[in-house]
């Protein structure tokens, strides 16, 4: 199979490189669901009537790759630029903030340090158009309508939203139009009313201004599955929900007149597991005395990612420090080490994460890793997370395309999601240079001669 998936590349890039200027669609609509698995379309007991018949009319992958670590933000970001977070910059939701249990969350395009399918269709003369997608705070996006929220009270996104919105006003137009005067909690995670919201803004934006491409996150999909784990009654109201903002997003396409000429992607970001446990590598560290008494006072650190971890040291060059790091780990009792494996520096740089990590801890499924210094070093719970090596089914996302330029009943084994932004961009006939990622022939339709 590696060797099919490799021939595939060789012919699949030069079979971009000879059509890329020709446009297939004129619009493009790229959705992700945040936690999207790729059963939510392929099995029938879930209510998604919409991505179900995407899937008959279009193309779908069994399962898509993701990058390390599989959490949302490097996700999401390697969705519009192609590249892995090692490339892009966007390494960790938070930035790495090594002596604290947590850092500032990225939030701003000027952060990403590779080309963005935003940019790129900006440079094509096209116009562009995004709804909550992350990392897109002063994007070269048209019509943007970015995910932020007040730093004083983040359940709260409705000012922040509006002070970054472009152009300006941008959000109190939408208000008006689209969804209606919304309270605090009509527009957060704690409701699934948040997808169909976002989706409503999507629509008018598309009615409105029928931009060549509009990218739009729908969240709540992973809050569901982080409280209650892959299988629960609020996970299927909630994806329910989500195929419903789908639907709403076709019906504002009918209603501009360019349902015919728009393909439609659905992907998201990572899968999900069901976990039952939790270490807090950082309390082995701090017993060792590596954490330090203050925050510049540290000489090893764990940066969590839930089904990961990954080792900075303060000095890169202190050796003595990795082997004591590394005989510490060695000591654990054997039923701890069982339950993760160590990924040393040449496989962190071949999966494209963090470069100045030293090495990182990847759990067995239903493992956690927590970023608490202090306290018990192992505790039990419930629910679901990723963060996870991407190396198995169930941390897979998923991927589904019909409409403009999609052939139909096309299957795609597996895909990575560096794929998602250069199809994207063969769609719409233009270039994205910097992307490694490739564009299946077997997906697109092609002219009857």
């Amino acid at each position: 199979m590696r060797n099919k998936i490799i021939a595939l590349l060789v012919a699949s890039s030069a079979f971009y490189s000879s059509v890329v200027a020709q446009q297939k669609a004129k619009y493009v609509i790229l959705v992700s669901i945040d936690g999207f698995r790729s059963d939510f379309y392929k099995d029938p007991s879930w209510a998604t009537p919409y991505l179900q018949q995407m899937a008959k009319a279009g193309v779908y992958a069994q399962g898509v790759n993701g990058v390390f670590p599989t959490v949302t933000y490097p996700s999401h970001t390697t969705l519009v630029t192609g590249v892995t977070p090692s490339k892009h910059g966007i390494l960790y939701n938070t930035m790495p903030d090594p002596g604290s249990e947590g850092g500032q969350w990225y939030t701003e395009t000027k952060q990403i340090q590779s080309e963005t399918i935003w940019e790129a269709v900006r440079k094509a003369g096209m116009k562009s158009a995004s709804v909550s997608w992350p990392v897109s705070v002063g994007a070269p996006i048209d019509y943007n309508i970015p995910e932020i929220w007040d730093k004083q009270n983040a359940s709260d996104r409705r000012g922040a939203t509006a002070q970054y919105a472009t152009p300006k006003g941008l959000f109190e137009e939408v208000v008006e139009n689209a969804t209606g005067k919304m309270q605090i909690n009509d527009y957060n995670l704690s409701s699934p009313s948040m997808d169909q919201n976002l989706a409503r803004i999507a629509g008018y934006i598309i009615r409105t201004y029928k931009p060549n491409l509009l990218t739009i996150h729908l969240p709540c999909t992973d809050g569901a599955q982080h409280a209650e784990g892959r299988e629960s009654e609020l996970l299927r109201r909630t994806i329910s929900g989500a195929d419903n903002a789908i639907g709403i997003i076709i019906d504002a396409l009918q209603k501009a007149g360019i349902k015919d000429s728009t393909a439609i992607i659905v992907s998201g970001d990572h899968g999900f597991v069901d976990t039952h446990s939790s270490f807090a590598p950082n309390v082995w560290l701090a017993k060792k005395g590596l954490t330090g008494k203050g925050k510049d006072d540290w000489k090893a650190w764990f940066i969590p990612t839930g089904g990961a971890a990954f080792l900075r040291l303060k000095n890169p060059n202190d050796k003595a420090t990795l082997q004591q790091v590394r005989q510490m780990l060695e000591e654990l009792p054997e039923g701890y080490k069982k339950q993760f494996r160590i990924i040393e520096k040449p496989e962190l740089v071949k999966s494209g994460c963090d470069p100045e990590a030293v090495l990182a801890l990847a759990a067995v499924q239903g493992i956690t890793f927590n970023s608490a210094a202090t306290g018990e070093e192992f505790r039990t719970g419930k629910g679901g997370t990723h963060g996870y090596y991407p190396d198995f089914a169930e941390i897979q996302t998923g991927f589904v395309a019909s409409g403009a330029g999609i052939r139909k009943g096309g299957v795609i084994p597996v895909m990575s999601l560096t794929d998602v932004a250069p199809t994207v961009a063969y769609l719409l006939g233009i270039e994205l240079k910097s992307a490694t990622g490739i564009v299946y022939p077997g997906m697109m339709e092609q002219k009857k001669k």
